[in-house]
C-alpha cells in the first residue's frame, strides 16, 4: 500500500464529535428502528424521541413518558417489537440511565404477567465470545465518549461498532466516513444512498446490511416499491447494476466504456460527481459486508434472529441475567493452548526475522520480482477451501440486484486471465485521492485517512510477545489481497506472501475478500490460532480497506480514462 503523506488522526483525547447532518437528515436526535420506520414515531401511546438527547434532563424526561406508556392500562402497550426495542436499550444504550429504566420497564410489564423478550446468541459476534468483547457500561472514558457520540448522532449503537472497537482510533474514522457518505451534503439524495448500500450489500447476500439500509430508506422518504426488485427501482438505478456487479466480483473488467455508458445515457445519465459518490458507496458496502461476514457480526437485538420470546431452559432465569449477558447457557470458551499453536507464532517471528535478513543482504532483480508477482497471482487463483460450494441467493436479497450467478467462483473455476494493474501507473495517493476529493470534497481525505490508520495501526503485539514490528507481515497480508486484484507494486518480493500466510490464512482472507456469503467460524478459528480476537478483527480491517481501495482504483482508472 501506498499511503498519502497526510497524517491520520489521533485518538489520544477522546473521540472527535461526528459531522453533524445535513439539514433534514435522517438520524439526527432519533433512534432509528430495524423493523420499519424510527424510534421517534409513536406506536399507539410509545413515543421513543428524546432517548439519544445529549442532556441528561431530556432523557429522563422522555424515560418517565416511555415507562407510563408502556405500563398503561396492564402493559397492553407492550406490543411484542417495543418489547424488542426495550430489550435493545436496556443492552446497547451507552447511557446508563437509559439501560436501567428499560431494564425497569421490562421488569414491570414481566410483573403483570405478559413474556418478555430475551437476546438470542452470544453478543455481538458469533465467532468472538461475549466475554471477550467490550462491554456496554464497562468501556472506557474514551471509548464511552466515541459511543456515546456515536449514539447521539446516528441513533444507534451496532454489532459492527462494538466489535470495530477493538480498535478505536480506526472505528473513530470509520464512522466518520460513512456518516459523511450517508448523512452530509453530497451529490446524491438519502434516499439513493441507502438504495446503493442495498444494492452492494446484496451482491454478497449481507442480509444484515442489507435489512438496516431497507429500513433507513424508508425512513429518509424512499418508495417502498423500490424495495420489490431493483426492476421497480428508476431506470439510473437500474443501470448502475453492471458496474456494482463488475465492482463487487471483477473490478479488472471495468473500462471507460461502462463509465461512459452511466455518464451519457440522456435522461437517466448520472453526472460526474454522483458517480464518484455512488462508487464510493458501492465500494464501502461491499468491503463492509466482508467485515460482516469475517467477524461473524450477529443480528441486531431487535431484529429477527436477535431475540426470543420462549423462556429460557434453566428455572432461575431473571431480568438481571437478561440485562447482564446471560442467555441461559453456557458460555463458549476459546479453544485452549496447544504446543503446536505456540510454536506457530514463534515460527512466523522467526520468518520475519530471515526475510528481514535477506533484505538486508541482497535484492531480487526486477524480473524476478515480477516472475513472482506473477507466480503468486496465479496460485492465488487456486486457492479454495474445501467448505467452498454453491449457494443460491435468497430471494429477499436477491431481488436487490440482477444476474445472481454472477461472482468470483466463475474466473477463479476456469483459469480465467487477470491483467496485471501496475500500482506505479495509477496509484491512489498520485492519482485517486485527488480525483475523488475534487468531484467530492473531502471524501477523498476522509478515504485516505482510514486506509492509513488500518495499514498502520499496530500494538507492536504478536499473540504473547511484545515489542514485535509487524509491519512486514501487515504490508504482506495488503499486498497479498491486491495480488489476488492483480495489483502490483514494483518495489515489493512477493516471495514473501508465501512465507508469512500460510494455506489456511490464505484460505480466510480470499473468502472474506471475494466471497464473504462462504466465511465460516472454522475458517476464522483455523488461523492464528493463538492470537488474540483483537488481532483477528485488526486483519479484517485490513481485508476491508484493501478491497475497497483495489475496487476503487480499477473505478477511478477508468473514470480518469473516460475524463481524458
Amino acid at each position: 500500500m501506498r499511503c498519502g503523506q497526510r497524517p491520520a488522526g489521533s485518538f489520544s483525547s477522546g473521540a472527535a464529535r461526528l459531522p453533524r447532518l445535513r439539514h433534514g437528515a435522517a438520524g439526527a436526535g432519533l433512534l432509528r428502528r430495524r423493523g420499519g420506520g424510527s424510534m421517534d414515531e409513536r406506536e399507539g401511546d410509545v413515543r421513543w424521541d428524546g432517548l439519544c438527547n445529549r442532556d441528561a434532563a431530556a432523557r429522563a424526561a422522555a424515560l418517565e413518558h416511555l415507562g407510563q406508556a408502556v405500563l398503561r392500562r396492564g402493559g397492553a402497550a407492550a406490543a411484542p417489537r417495543v418489547l424488542a426495542r426495550l430489550l435493545l436499550l436496556a443492552k446497547r444504550c451507552p447511557f446508563r440511565d437509559v439501560r436501567e429504566k428499560s431494564e425497569a420497564i421490562l421488569s414491570g410489564v414481566q410483573e403483570l404477567g405478559i413474556r418478555i423478550p430475551r437476546p438470542l446468541g452470544h453478543g455481538p459476534s458469533r465467532f468472538i465470545p461475549e466475554k471477550e468483547t467490550i462491554q456496554v457500561g464497562n468501556e472506557d472514558a474514551m471509548m464511552h465518549t466515541l459511543f456515546a457520540e456515536s449514539f447521539a448522532t446516528l441513533g444507534r449503537l451496532d454489532n459492527v461498532t462494538l466489535v470495530m472497537v477493538f480498535h478505536p482510533q480506526y472505528l473513530e474514522s470509520f464512522l466518520k466516513t460513512q456518516h459523511y457518505l450517508l448523512q452530509m451534503d453530497g451529490p446524491l439524495p438519502l434516499h439513493y444512498r441507502h438504495y446503493i448500500g442495498i444494492m452492494a450489500a446484496a451482491r454478497h447476500q449481507c442480509s444484515y446490511l442489507v435489512n438496516l439500509h431497507v429500513n433507513d430508506f424508508l425512513h429518509v422518504g424512499g418508495d417502498p416499491k423500490w424495495l420489490n426488485g431493483l426492476e421497480n427501482a428508476p431506470q439510473k438505478l437500474q443501470n448502475l447494476g453492471e458496474l456494482n456487479k463488475m465492482l463487487a466480483h471483477r473490478p479488472w473488467l471495468i473500462t471507460k466504456e461502462h463509465i461512459e455508458q452511466l455518464l451519457k445515457t440522456e435522461e437517466n445519465s448520472w453526472s460526474l460527481a454522483e458517480l464518484i459518490h455512488a462508487v464510493v458507496l458501492l465500494t464501502h458496502y461491499h468491503s463492509l459486508a466482508s467485515f460482516t461476514f469475517g467477524c461473524g457480526i450477529s443480528p441486531e437485538i431487535d431484529c429477527e434472529g436477535g431475540h426470543t420470546f420462549r423462556p429460557p431452559s434453566v428455572s432461575n432465569y431473571c431480568i438481571c441475567d437478561m440485562t447482564n449477558g446471560y442467555h441461559g447457557v453456557d458460555d463458549i470458551h476459546a479453544s485452549p493452548t496447544t504446543t503446536e499453536s505456540v510454536c506457530e507464532v514463534e515460527a512466523l517471528m522467526e520468518k520475519m526475522k530471515q526475510l528481514q535478513e535477506c533484505r538486508d543482504e541482497e535484492e531480487a532483480s526486477q524480473e524476478e520480482m515480477a516472475t513472482r508477482f506473477e507466480r503468486e497471482k496465479r496460485e492465488s487463483m487456486f486457492v479454495c477451501s474445501s467448505e467452498d460450494e454453491e449457494s443460491a441467493p435468497t430471494r429477499d436479497v436477491s431481488r436487490h440486484f440482477e444476474d445472481t450467478s454472477y461472482g468470483y467462483k466463475d474466473f477463479s473455476r476456469h483459469g480465467m486471465h487477470v491483467p496485471t494493474f501496475r500500482a506505479q501507473d495509477y496509484s491512489w495517493e498520485d492519482h485517486g485521492y485527488s480525483l475523488v476529493n475534487r468531484l467530492y470534497p473531502d471524501v477523498g481525505q476522509l478515504l485516505d485517512e482510514k486506509f492509513h490508520i488500518a495499514y498502520n495501526l499496530t500494538y507492536n503485539t504478536m499473540a504473547m510477545h511484545k515489542d514485535v514490528d509487524t509491519s512486514m507481515l501487515r504490508r504482506a497480508i495488503w499486498n497479498y489481497i491486491h495480488c489476488m486484484f492483480g495489483i502490483r507494486y514494483d518495489d515489493y518480493d512477493y516471495g514473501e506472501i508465501n512465507q508469512l500466510l500460510d494455506r489456511s490464512f490464505k484460505v480466510y482472507i480470499k473468502t472474506v475478500v471475494c466471497t464473504p456469503e462462504k466465511t465460516t467460524k472454522r475458517m476464522y478459528d483455523s488461523f492464528w490460532r493463538q492470537f488474540e480476537h483483537s488481532e483477528k478483527v485488526h486483519v479484517n480491517l485490513l481485508l476491508v480497506e484493501a478491497r475497497m481501495q483495489a475496487e476503487l482504483l480499477y473505478a477511478l482508472r477508468a473514470i480518469t480514462r473516460y475524463m481524458t
